[in-house]
């Protein structure tokens, strides 16, 4: 069986439970391949929502900030599917202005070029009509916007059930098959 290529881009912004968790379950699974790349600030941030070093928890490889030798900065690597989790405003807007300054940022833009999958997880409240503006041109350049927003009618029962509802939603549009959640309209 053909491994999944995923890239996991980690960025500053408050939210780094949904990346760890999203990490934890890509580990679980041998159908997927993983390359990781942070934003200067996803080191600090991670420190105070998770606790501990980034990159000791990680378990896939994490490239530099400024390595373009990952296979993933080029579109002729083949990587299927990328997810900002969470993405800051920051990070949006290189992205959606093609800026690529960093492998997070070029690795973003190749998805867009090479018209693959990117799916973009904002965590910030309240948003601008700026943010909204770079939202909706990653939209139209077909990224899928999947605010950290948790669903409720699952009844979760802890914070990392809510986690789980927005984890669930990113693996599907990453294309990847899961039971995280109690799917609508199943007993």
């Amino acid at each position: 069986m053909k491994k999944r290529k995923i890239v996991v881009g980690i960025t500053g912004a408050s939210g780094a439970p949904y990346a760890k968790r999203l990490l934890d379950v890509l580990g679980e699974r041998d159908d997927v391949e993983v390359g990781v790349c942070l934003s200067a600030t996803a080191p600090e941030v991670w420190s105070l929502e998770c606790g501990g070093d980034i990159r000791e928890a990680i378990r896939f490889p994490v490239w530099g900030m400024r390595d373009y030798k990952a296979p993933f900065a080029s579109g002729s690597a083949g990587w299927h599917a990328m997810a900002i989790v969470p993405c800051s405003m920051g990070t949006c807007a290189r992205v959606a202005h093609g800026i690529s300054d960093t492998l997070l940022t070029r690795a973003a833009y190749v998805m867009i070029k090479e018209k693959r999958t990117l799916v973009v997880v904002p965590r910030e409240t309240p948003l601008s009509v700026v943010h909204l503006d770079n939202l909706a041109t990653l939209a139209r350049a077909g990224a899928t916007i999947l605010p950290a927003m948790p669903s409720f009618y699952g009844k979760p029962e802890s914070l990392d059930q809510a986690i789980d509802t927005v984890v669930a939603r990113l693996l599907d549009h990453l294309g990847l098959e899961n039971d995280l959640v109690k799917r609508w309209g199943k007993a």
